[in-house]
Parts: C-alpha cells; sequence; structure tokens
C-alpha cells in the first residue's frame, strides 16, 4: 500500500478522487435505470431494494442479510433483512449476475447512445480501466472480492462497467475502513456525508437507506454530543473528520491511478467525464434524490 507522501508525489492533488468521481456514475447510474427493476422484476425479484440487494451482493453468492449489512454499511439492518435472503429464494445468485450484465448494456446504450456506446473512446477506456484493475488486490475488500471473481466481459461497453465497478467496489471497501477507524457506524457515516450537502439529499438518504425519523434523530444527536454536528450541519471538527475520510480513501484506493501514471489517469477522467455526462443529460440520476453538489 502506497503512503500519502508516495501517492501525492506520483499523481496531482485530488487525481485520485477526480478519476473516481469520473467514472463512478458508468456503474452506479443502473440503480436508477427503469431496465434495472424490470429485468429484475421478469426474473421473479421485487422492484427497488430488493432488486438493489441481490444484484449487488449475488457475486459474493446467497449471503445472508448480515453480510449485506456489513459490506453494504449504511443501509438499516431491518430494511435489509426484509429482503434478504428470500430474494435467494426467487433467484439464484447466477441468475441475478446474468440479468445485471444485460441491465448494464441496455441501460449504458439508451443513456449514452448507440454511437457513444459503440465508440473508439469506449473501447480505450476499456482498455485502461482493465490495466488499472490488474493491480488490485483482494484483502479486506469482501465486496470488491465477489465481483473481481466474475470473467471479464468480452465487448468494451461492459468491460467498461466492470471496470468501473470493480474500480468502485474496491474504494468502497477501503471507504468503510476509513469510516470505521473514524468510529462511524453506517448511520453515522451516512448523516455526517448527508449533511456535506454532496451525495445523497436528505429525503433521498432517508428514503433509499431505511432509516426510521426517529434512528436519524438519536444518531444525530450522538453525533452532536461528539461535537461533529450541530444545528447548521457539520461543525468545523465534523468536517475535518469528513475530510481526512475522504483523504484516507483516496490512498487507500490510489494503486490503481499509481499504476497508470499521471497521463493515463488524466485520459480516463477526461472520458470518464464525457461519458458522464451523457449519462446526466440522458436523465439518469434524479434532483430529488442527490444533492447539486454530487
Amino acid at each position: 500500500m502506497v503512503s500519502v507522501d508516495q501517492s501525492a508525489s506520483a499523481l496531482e492533488p485530488g487525481a485520485v478522487a477526480r478519476a473516481h468521481r469520473a467514472i463512478e456514475p458508468l456503474h452506479a447510474h443502473m440503480y436508477f435505470a427503469p431496465e434495472h427493476d424490470e429485468r429484475f422484476s421478469d426474473l421473479g425479484l421485487r422492484p427497488g431494494r430488493m432488486s438493489y440487494f441481490a444484484g449487488r451482493a449475488a457475486p459474493m453468492g446467497a449471503v445472508g442479510a448480515g453480510v449485506v449489512t456489513a459490506t453494504f454499511y449504511n443501509f438499516s439492518p431491518s430494511l435489509v433483512a426484509h429482503m434478504i435472503p428470500r430474494a435467494w429464494t426467487l433467484a439464484s445468485p447466477e441468475q441475478v449476475v446474468a440479468t445485471r450484465w444485460d441491465v448494464a448494456r441496455a441501460s449504458l446504450t439508451r443513456l449514452l447512445g448507440e454511437d457513444a456506446a459503440g465508440s473508439p473512446e469506449m473501447t480505450e477506456l476499456a482498455g485502461l480501466l482493465r490495466e488499472a484493475c490488474t493491480v488490485l488486490s483482494p484483502e479486506g475488500r469482501p465486496l470488491y472480492a465477489g465481483h473481481a471473481d466474475l470473467a471479464w466481459p468480452d465487448e468494451p461497453l461492459l468491460q467498461v462497467w466492470h471496470g468501473a465497478t470493480l474500480l468502485r467496489e474496491h474504494r468502497g471497501d477501503g471507504h468503510i475502513a476509513a469510516l470505521l477507524h473514524a468510529d462511524l457506524n453506517g448511520l453515522e457515516a451516512l448523516i455526517t456525508h448527508t449533511a456535506t450537502g454532496r451525495g445523497f439529499t436528505l429525503p433521498g438518504a432517508k428514503a433509499t437507506r431505511g432509516w426510521s425519523d426517529e434512528e436519524w434523530a438519536a444518531e444525530s444527536a450522538a453525533l452532536i454530543e461528539r461535537g461533529l454536528l450541530d444545528d447548521a450541519g457539520l461543525t468545523t471538527e465534523g468536517k475535518d473528520l469528513r475530510a481526512r475520510i475522504e483523504a484516507e480513501t483516496d490512498v487507500l484506493s490510489a494503486d490503481p491511478w499509481l499504476f497508470l501514471g499521471p497521463e493515463r489517469t488524466a485520459r480516463v477522467t477526461e472520458l470518464g467525464k464525457g461519458f458522464a455526462r451523457l449519462l446526466v443529460a440522458g436523465g439518469a440520476f434524479s434532483p430529488e434524490v442527490f444533492a447539486t453538489g454530487r
């Protein structure tokens, strides 16, 4: 694992985070695409949270609610338990994984358009992401490890989606380690992240993560006691803590970008941003769910 000094000297400040933000929409758009619920419903899963939990967890096998709660981190355990393991009685993990590839292909083609989806730039990005993923390792990264066991698809469009998925889940596992280091449980992590004004809106966070108003209020009170939150939002200490978490997450996810080097990392960022703009223009992400700072 590289140190902060090593990563800072090899790449421009913020390069790791910029690369992540550029390619992450290529994965995450799926969860808001109509194809997602349509095709998983055809498989027998309930639309919404069940399809999401099953789709993202399926590469790990028919895991229980505890594993999903642990690896997804900021969802209400009661919400997860309503969906898992019942999902595996409706569709096998293998069926879910196969359907997920179909959803990725359909949603990306629709949102990007056939010209962009089949463009030389897509093929170029596929090659860069696949190369970046060669240095990822599974130790302590269970959600990434499950996805890394899947074979790479043949078509560039799905290679981009798979590469973005591997990089995203690898970073996510590292992010959980940083949250644990900061002594933030799943709900506390969600509350403080929402308070930054980036990512989920407050209604979006509550609606998608399954926490009750009472649970949200209790954990908010605990954060106030710790001096991380007040009536205006994050305190100075809270902002500093979130900044340290993001910096630690960047260090823990820097290896693929250090491997590619500054020029190719910048190229990934450029290509990813271009495709992400098409996704946003196509209405991939609702402003009711995500804050403008996303």
